[in-house]
């Protein structure tokens, strides 16, 4: 069974990067046909999707987001991170990643981040 966990500051400052990282257990990023996904629900409003990286490297982006939003991965470690730039209050949310495949889906518990000075 293919399990998340979001780790990272769950307080940023205005204009700083958000930095968060998703590992991965049960399987491995690198498996073909695999994509992990960031997916964020502010307070009160729907799911947004903001990006994936797919299992051979390939970068997917939300184009209202695309300019401030990156997705890489360490594949020694198995696990996937997100940076969002130049943050504001907007950004506050519940950020969750998400493992998906012709076979699974799954998604981490999420973790809450605050935009605040």
């Amino acid at each position: 069974q293919v399990q998340l966990q979001e780790s990272g500051p769950g307080l940023v400052k205005p204009s700083q990067t958000l930095s968060l990282t998703c590992t991965v257990s049960g399987g491995s990023i690198t498996t073909s046909g695999y994509y992990w996904s960031w997916i964020r629900q502010p307070p009160g409003k729907g799911l947004e999707w903001m990006g994936a990286i797919a299992y051979e490297g390939s970068n997917y982006y939300s184009p209202s987001l695309k300019s401030r939003t990156s997705i890489s991965r360490d594949t020694s470690k198995n696990r996937f991170t997100l940076q969002l730039s130049s943050v504001t209050p907007e950004d506050a949310a519940v950020y969750y990643c998400v493992g998906h495949g012709p076979d699974f889906g799954s998604w981490g518990q999420g973790t809450q981040v605050t935009v605040s000075s």
